[in-house]
């Protein structure tokens, strides 16, 4: 199935890099799609759970969805994956 999930923090291609690359590393979780315009996050998964999962690792690495708190530590962590990604 394929959902969308609406993210804090997205900036520029970089965060979409990052984002695109750590969750295409998630099993059952394919066809990332990051649109940096609308904040959104797209992709194909197989169960509730690997998208739950999808949201969890967002939040880890500093793109909380629009209903999660969206902390100084989440800011700084999408600083980071954001110019991580633009090295990659």
């Amino acid at each position: 199935m394929r959902t969308s999930v609406i993210v804090q923090n997205l900036k520029c291609g970089g965060c979409a890099n990052t984002i695109t690359n750590k969750l295409s590393e998630i099993k059952n979780i394919s066809d990332v799609n990051v649109d940096v315009e609308a904040s959104k996050v797209s992709f194909h998964y197989i169960e509730e759970a690997d998208a739950l999962h999808v949201k969890e690792k967002l939040k880890h690495i500093g793109y909380p969805s629009v209903e999660q708190e969206n902390t100084m530590r989440s800011k700084t962590k999408s600083f980071i994956s954001c110019a991580t990604g633009k090295f990659k």
